[in-house]
């Protein structure tokens, strides 16, 4: 392991480690909590469960919203459910078996104490949210309801509908109103973080652009908490939501924070398929979907071509003539299979001539079977919300004609590198949920997003962070004044100054898009050497003619998104080379990554655990230099590592 990279991981038995390690950390008693401040960067699931947990304790904490309110945050848009392993279902679901699946789901590159850590604390997760008064679905007998999803044989998915993460972040967002309320937490939205300011060492503040005024902005704290999503949007269509960004994530990796794992990105398959060339975002169907819709194309050219020229409904194929591709190729799982399994399918029978729709980039999912075996009005109550949307989009009924789906990117695995106490390589300086890389390894199982950014703000960070804030309880507050933040500050007007006065003829999103444009050719759902080679190139010229022929209306001192988006597309660049250094870096396929080069004979992904096991953490140089990469090395002690099998 490099020397910069102290994972913290406790001794002792899997199951002990988190226990041990919390009856081993040092606290902060109450009296001493009001002198410390905390600043909690983002309000998804992960910022508003851990400022309210902060607050709650005793904490001054000050949250930074990028939106007017926190209920806006892309949390809402995790529709489908929120592991955890109750064993509802007395189906042989255990703490063991969650902790399991989620590091088979992520190809064996994941931490096995954070992982197994994850799986502890997520039973108490779904008691908190139901003390919150979370509408979680119930069976007749009125106990939690649960559902399956990808990469798991058992039903361990708690669910309020089609609408689970809206759910959650309303329970998470009124425990934050109450702190508010009672002046424990103070709430500043419509602000955006521009840069981290360090002092000695130690992340001491943020530099923070008020939207609406244009105001710059400089706040100070003893420790700063990064919840500020993933880096999705650098290929500009995405299922992320627009104000997504990676920016505060580079912002703190220029700082010295290391970027863990920046290649692994999630594609989703069950997305409304790409329908023209002014679409500014991807709509995600919720992975929840695939309980009861089997995925399928036509077996017969003839068909396709029907069906693409509009001659043929996709009702009127007779079963015979479907091929149900996921149940014939992985008969264990079927329909089921972890997101990358099912996104690398999808794509094989497109390129294969098979694809339904116009552009020849979609597959079927469809719900007849179901409906004859349920009836419609079941069907209605457990997706309702969902079909509703998706006819709104598109125009079909999906009671009558399957839905089109196709694979599109929708979460990051890669992240800021985070210790077991989620601290970054900046001592003070810590990343929760999305933004850090630590608990998904090559890919994400669907439902595990929900319950890593809540597992991390309520029950993980709220007592590791007092570990390194016990050593604080004599520091003053931190003063705004210090050169450091005058430095930080001077260095966020330039860059803004530099934007404005450049007066090119290109748009921001024209710019974003081209870059969008070359991240999913090369460095999408499969990558090689070649492609790779050109997309630095690409890259880095793109990079050029932004900084030379952006044009950004308006001013910097107003409401201005434009200029929001231009520092986005800014650090965008620097995204896209720490991806597509780590793809070409990373000469093996696992989870979302695949390097066409390592394949197996049948197209499945082939890991070269002798060379890679290891998180790869780049650490920042400068501007013109490439960034140095540091290992960390996975050792697995309690799970047997073996080639990923959903077929028996």
């Amino acid at each position: 392991m490099s020397e910069k990279l102290i994972s913290k991981i406790p001794e002792g038995p899997l199951a002990e480690k988190w226990t041990k390690h919390k009856a081993a950390i040092k606290v902060v008693s109450p009296a001493n909590k009001r002198k410390l401040d905390i600043i909690v960067v983002g309000t998804g699931l992960g910022g508003a469960s851990a400022a309210a947990t902060l607050g709650e304790l005793g904490y001054n904490v000050k949250i930074f919203c990028i939106s007017d309110s926190p209920r806006r945050a892309h949390s809402i848009a995790a529709q489908g459910g929120i592991n955890a392993a109750k064993n509802y279902q007395n189906d042989n679901d255990s703490v063991w078996r969650l902790f399991y699946d989620t590091i088979k789901g992520g190809d064996y590159r994941a931490r096995e104490a954070n992982v197994h850590r994850l799986a502890e604390v997520s039973n108490g997760i779904i008691d908190q949210c139901v003390a919150q008064g979370v509408p979680f679905a119930r069976d007749y007998g009125g106990q939690l309801d649960n559902r399956s999803f990808g990469g798991a044989q058992v039903s361990r998915t708690f669910y309020a509908r089609g609408q689970t993460g809206q759910q959650l972040l309303l329970g998470a967002y009124a425990s934050l109103n109450r702190q508010i309320a009672k002046g424990s937490v103070k709430s500043f939205t419509r602000h955006e973080m521009l840069d981290l300011v360090v002092v000695n060492g130690k992340a001491r503040g943020i530099i923070a652009r008020n939207l609406v005024t244009g105001e710059i902005e400089r706040h100070g704290a003893h420790a700063v908490v990064l919840a500020t999503g993933g880096y999705g949007n650098v290929y500009f269509l995405s299922t992320n939501a627009m104000n997504s960004n990676g920016s505060a994530a580079i912002q703190c990796y220029r700082k010295g924070a290391f970027f863990g794992n920046p290649c692994f990105a999630q594609i989703h398959p069950t997305c409304i398929p790409k329908h023209g060339d002014q679409q500014s975002k991807l709509t995600l169907m919720s992975e929840s979907l695939r309980n009861d819709g089997r995925i399928w194309v036509p077996k017969k050219q003839e068909d396709v071509k029907r069906l693409r020229a509009g001659t043929l409904k996709a009702s009127h194929i007779p079963e015979s003539e479907r091929d149900y591709y996921l149940e014939r190729r992985y008969p264990a799982f079927g329909n089921l299979v972890p997101r990358d399994v099912a996104s690398r399918a999808a794509k094989e029978r497109c390129d294969a001539g098979y694809g339904v729709n116009n552009t020849g980039l979609a597959v079927f999912l469809d719900f007849s079977s179901a409906i004859q075996r349920l009836g419609k009005k079941v069907i209605e109550q457990r997706y309702g919300n969902l079909f509703q949307m998706y006819e709104k989009i598109t125009d079909v009924n999906p009671y009558e004609e399957p839905m089109m789906i196709y694979p599109a990117i929708h979460y990051t695995m890669g992240g800021i590198w985070v210790d077991y106490n989620l601290m970054t390589t900046i001592p003070g300086l810590y990343a929760i949920g999305e933004a850090n890389f630590s608990d998904h390894g090559g890919n994400r199982l669907g439902a595990s997003a929900l319950m890593q950014g809540l597992a991390d703000g309520y029950f993980i960070l709220p007592y590791t962070i007092g570990d390194y804030l016990s050593a604080d309880i004599q520091t003053p507050k931190i003063d705004t004044g210090l050169p450091e933040f005058a430095e930080a500050e001077k260095t966020v007007r330039e860059k803004i100054n530099r934007l404005m006065n450049i007066r090119g003829k290109r748009t921001v999103d024209s710019i974003h898009k081209e870059l969008g444009n070359i991240m999913w050719e090369y460095v999408g759902m499969a990558r090689n050497e070649n492609g790779l080679k050109i997309a630095l190139e690409e890259i880095e010229k793109l990079k050029n003619e932004f900084w030379e022929n952006v044009y950004v209306p308006g001013t910097a001192d107003e409401f201005n998104q434009e200029l929001e988006k231009a520092l986005r597309l800014a650090d965008n660049f620097e995204i896209a080379r720490l991806m597509t250094l780590d793809a070409q870096n990373r000469f093996e396929s696992c989870g979302g990554h695949l390097r066409e080069e390592m394949q197996t004979e049948d197209g499945e992904a082939k890991r070269d655990d002798e060379k890679f096991m290891y998180v790869s953490a780049w650490e920042y140089k400068d501007e013109n230099t490439l960034p140095e990469l540091h290992k960390e090395p996975l050792k697995y002690e309690f799970v047997k590592v073996a080639t990923r099998n959903y077929k028996d």
